[in-house]
């Protein structure tokens, strides 16, 4: 379930990133921390 989740959240950064390029940096930034939380956790990355 929590890989799910994962997945669910970065999908939800890069729409962001597409629709709001302005915010990109920021955004970039989330995405970081989603992977730092996946590889602590274990999980495979994307």
């Amino acid at each position: 379930m929590a890989l799910e989740s994962f997945k669910a959240q970065i999908s939800l950064l890069l729409e962001e990133m597409v629709n709001q390029p302005e915010d990109q940096h920021e955004i970039q930034e989330q995405l970081r921390e989603k992977l730092r939380e996946m590889r602590a956790m274990g999980l495979p990355l994307p």
